[in-house]
This record gives structure tokens, C-alpha cells and sequence, in this order.
């Protein structure tokens, strides 16, 4: 079978495209992994390949995002919903031992994804707050609040402000978080569907995830990084005192950390993807050079489709329109499946919308060529001109 395929112009939200190159290496290395003789897939996490490819993929990730020594990178199993419960567990302990006091975890919620990650915490047993739900206040998700809205915590009494970066579903990211306002109080941050699109300057956070199968790998992985100091943890025995939920070993940040990502077998192979896409970023320019791709590629996208107003509803507001997930809707919905057809015929495809809100969704992750997303702007003139 050849490894040769035709560059694709898909739009999923995840998994996402990966850039080609990086999968014609890794089916090389699934099958004999630098000459060994194994591939990357069947080696032991523990085994010198296998360490070195956690070791140097967490190298390549410090190097390209400029993450400080004050912090810490780690990966887990599974995705960003992982994140939901281990957040709240790991960091109210970090709380509990640096106040005493477990504290009440905040929630900046303008979107299914932030929305999901309170409920978790509820269900776990935490007595979460909101500090905004901008479905309440706009009567749908699709603006981020002024921060006058926002309901702001006391620091004496909130272990973390929790809010998703980017919503995949909803088409909302936030330019800049206001980390001013919340002084004194981590700021965690939930960037899966828009992980390594941007510089982030990581002094400002206690700790930023995401799941890997958007931006930068396969489905299976989450990359953490945290602050150090949010490793040092009340012992299960002053949680249980206090009623605290404890996190499940494999997912306690301290022990993972302290085990080198490996305290259970982390999915090497899928690890190894990501260093091989980390090592792609970095070559085609770093962080800077992708984030005015990123750029360039939903400008271009969100003003063709401005031009048909007639035809197309953007339902974000311009300040608060994703980068990443660019979402809109046929004004006549009949029209929908029309849309995807002809685009399918135009080999532009993944852009039916999420199961809970229709229409049409394309997403603009870092793989994503900006000669795709031309394709793209180009087709939805064509069909707006012919149905306008």
C-alpha cells in the first residue's frame, strides 16, 4: 500500500487533519521505529526509545511554546473530558493544602465545553460557582460578557477559575482572558481545540490542557502544563477529613509527574505523533508564523461569508468569532444538505455542523492549508451567487 495520498481539504473538528508528512513518518515508525527493529506502537513506555520519545517531545513543546521552568509538562490518557474531573480533584488538594480550606472552584462557562466541565464538577461533589453563563445573560452561547457581568470570586476562597479557550461546538474564543481581574486565584485554562494556534504566556496560568486530537495528534493523549507549585498536594487523609474528592491514581498530576508521564502505559505510539507534529511546527517557523497563518485563514473565510448576508447567518459576534471553528448556518436550511453535497463533489469536506446546534462548521486547525480554506471561500461564493 503507498503511503503517497492526495492532500485533503478537510474541515472536521476532531480528530482532525494531520499533516501528511508527519503521518507518512509515523506509519514508517509504527512498523520499525528508528531502526529497532519494533515499531513506536509495541516499545515499553519505560524502555530507553520509549522514554526518550516522552522526554523530547515535552523538550520540543517547552521549546515552541516557551513554557517557563515554573512550570511543568505531563500527558495523560484520554481527552479533554479527562480534564473535567482530574482539574477540579488535583487542584482543590493543591487548595487544601496550601489554605486548608477546600474552597469553591469558578466556572466561566460560554459554551457546551466549559458548561460540561462545571457539571462535572458538581457531580463529583464539589460546590462549584459560576462566575458567568453567557447563555443566561444573551439568551445563547455565541458572545463572550463583558467582564462588568461577570460575578468575580473571592481569592481567599476559590481554588481555581476554570474556562475553555476555544468552544469547538459554539464557534466562541476569547482573544485574551482577563486574568487581571482574578488575582491571587489560578487560572486554568482549556485550550483543546485551539492548543499550540498562538503564543500564550504561560505566567499567567496555573494550568493549561488539552486533548491532543485537534491541533497536535491522534486521539488517546492530553497534554497538561502546570505550575509546580500546584503539585503539592493534602494527603488523601486530610481530603477524606474534609471530604474531598481524591483523584484516581492514574490521573493524580503529582504522581504522574513524578513517573515521568509513565506511572501507567501511556500510549507511546500516540505520543510520538505529537512530537513528530511539534517538530513540523517547528520547522515550518514556530508558534508566531502559525498563529498569522491562523489568522489569514479565518479572515479570509469569515469575510466571504460576510458578503452574503442574504444566504449566510453568522451567529457569533465578531468579538468573540473562533479562529479555529468557524460556525454558520444557511439562512434557508433547506438548502443545507445541497451545501454538503456539492461541497463533498468539490472534495471539501467535514462541514456539517455539531449534533446539538445544525449547520455548517469548518474547522481551521493548525493543518489545515490556507490553500484549503481559498477552496473553501471560493466554493461558498459560487453557492451564494447562485442562490442569493
Amino acid at each position: 500500500m503507498s503511503l503517497q495520498r492526495e492532500e485533503p481539504n478537510y474541515f472536521g473538528a476532531g480528530p482532525a487533519q494531520l499533516p501528511t508528512a508527519v503521518l507518512q513518518q509515523a506509519a514508517k515508525d509504527l512498523v520499525n521505529f528508528k531502526e529497532i527493529g519494533i515499531g513506536a506502537g509495541e516499545i515499553s513506555h519505560r524502555s530507553a526509545p520509549g522514554v526518550a520519545i516522552i522526554d523530547d517531545t515535552k523538550a520540543y513543546l517547552k521549546k515552541l511554546w516557551k513554557v517557563p521552568d515554573t512550570h511543568e509538562v505531563f500527558f495523560l490518557q484520554g481527552g479533554g473530558t479527562t480534564g473535567f474531573s482530574s482539574v477540579p480533584t488535583n487542584l482543590v488538594a493543591s487548595f487544601v493544602k496550601k489554605t486548608g480550606k477546600v474552597g469553591k472552584p469558578a466556572y466561566v462557562i460560554t459554551g457546551s465545553w466549559s458548561k460540561k466541565a462545571y457539571e462535572e464538577a458538581v457531580r463529583l461533589g464539589f460546590d462549584a460557582q459560576v462566575v458567568v453563563n453567557s447563555k443566561t445573560i444573551e439568551g445563547k452561547f455565541g458572545d463572550i460578557p463583558d467582564v462588568d457581568q461577570w460575578k468575580i470570586p473571592s481569592a481567599d476562597d476559590t481554588p481555581f477559575v476554570y474556562y475553555c479557550d476555544n468552544e469547538t461546538v459554539h464557534g466562541v474564543e476569547f482573544r485574551e482572558f482577563p486574568v487581571d481581574h482574578f488575582k491571587g486565584i489560578e487560572i486554568v485554562a482549556d485550550m483543546s481545540s485551539n492548543f499550540l494556534s498562538k503564543p500564550v504566556d504561560f505566567s499567567k496560568y496555573g494550568l493549561v490542557f488539552g486533548g491532543a486530537q485537534k491541533n497536535v495528534g491522534i486521539a488517546g493523549v492530553t497534554i497538561y502544563i502546570i505550575k509546580k507549585s500546584l503539585l503539592d498536594h493534602a494527603s488523601d487523609e486530610e481530603l477524606r477529613k474534609l471530604n474531598v474528592p481524591i483523584s484516581p491514581i492514574a490521573f493524580d498530576y503529582p504522581t504522574v509527574v513524578s513517573k515521568d508521564s509513565a506511572y501507567n502505559t501511556i500510549p507511546t505510539f500516540n505520543v510520538h505523533i505529537i512530537e513528530l507534529v511539534l517538530e513540523k511546527l517547528i520547522e515550518n517557523g514556530g508558534i508566531d508564523a502559525q498563529q498569522e497563518k491562523n489568522i489569514k485563514k479565518s479572515e479570509l473565510l469569515y469575510s466571504t461569508l460576510e458578503k452574503y448576508p442574504s444566504v449566510y447567518h453568522l451567529p457569533v459576534t465578531k468579538r468573540a468569532r473562533s479562529r479555529m471553528n468557524v460556525v454558520f448556518t444557511i439562512k434557508d436550511g433547506s438548502l443545507d444538505s445541497e451545501f454538503l453535497k456539492e461541497a463533498a463533489a468539490a472534495k471539501l469536506t467535514g462541514l456539517k455542523g455539531h449534533r446539538s446546534v445544525g449547520g455548517m462548521r469548518a474547522s481551521l486547525y493548525n493543518a489545515v492549508s490556507l490553500h484549503s480554506v481559498e477552496l473553501l471561500a471560493d466554493f461558498a461564493e459560487k453557492f451564494a451567487e447562485a442562490h442569493k
